[in-house]
């Protein structure tokens, strides 16, 4: 098994990333890259993230390939064109001697451009389960939350009104949440997101904290066997953010 570094722009200069960016984002299926409910952290945040996410998983399962001459590096990204054929990152070997990184970017390359001819073998996506029930909820089992951790844990994450609040009077908000939460994936098991962290798959339910039909907040739901367990919850940029590795969300309550 190869070497990889951990960080993707450890192994390969990007010149202009916005640019590669842009470029990425006007040649796969449109969608949108930005945050809606944070100030953007980096230009299209969310592919951005994606990208050295999706490099990190691919490092861990041995997924980037070499030429078989040894000149050009090549991964898949993931994503697909509008006419479903899958992009990969090309690059080449970097010629520049004081370089920290082995390997220059080149550009987005479709599965049938004559670049890709270089490998015998191109790599596949990656791959973030064994088991696919581990993507549906489970109604069966009982869902135990640990309130006051969440809060105490987590309070710079609710949005105004419920952040300036004291601990009591957001416990109270946050049960009913909860348990609204509960009933609504019970009813439509679809309305848990799978997201991908620290190598377990987890569950995604929408907190809805002032109106029944507009999610505040993601919770995070873990299966522990015979029930799952509720202890964090992230914001809806940072909960895109994870669910994105696996698939785009279907846009009944998270998008980005």
């Amino acid at each position: 098994m190869a070497d990889w570094p951990e960080r993707l722009f450890d192994l390969i200069f990007f010149p202009a990333m916005n640019e590669k960016l842009d470029d990425l984002a006007a040649l796969a299926e449109i969608e949108g890259w930005d945050y809606q409910n944070t100030p953007n952290t980096h230009h299209k945040p969310v592919l951005y993230n994606y990208l050295q996410h999706t490099y990190r998983r691919l490092q861990d399962e041995n997924k980037l390939f070499v030429s078989d001459d040894g000149q050009a590096l090549t991964f898949n990204t993931g994503l697909v064109t509008p006419n479903q054929e899958e992009i990969y990152c090309y690059c080449t070997t970097n010629r520049n001697q004081n370089a920290q990184q082995d390997w220059h970017f080149s550009n987005w390359r479709r599965k049938g451009e004559n670049d890709l001819t270089k490998f015998s073998q191109l790599p596949s996506m990656a791959h973030y389960f064994e088991d696919p029930s581990a993507l549906v909820f489970d109604p069966r089992k009982e869902i135990r939350s640990n309130v006051e951790h969440i809060i105490s844990d987590n309070k710079e994450r609710f949005p105004e009104p419920y952040k300036s609040m004291g601990e009591y009077a957001l416990q109270t908000f946050l049960k009913g949440a909860l348990d609204n939460a509960k009933e609504r994936v019970r009813r439509n098991y679809k309305t848990a997101i799978p997201h991908f962290y620290r190598g377990r798959v987890q569950l995604l339910l929408p907190l809805c904290l002032g109106n029944p039909h507009i999610a505040d907040l993601a919770i995070v739901v873990e299966d522990m066997g015979n029930f799952y367990k509720a202890a964090t919850c992230l914001t809806l940029d940072m909960a895109y953010n994870n669910a994105r590795q696996l698939a785009r969300p279907d846009r009944d309550w998270l998008m980005p």
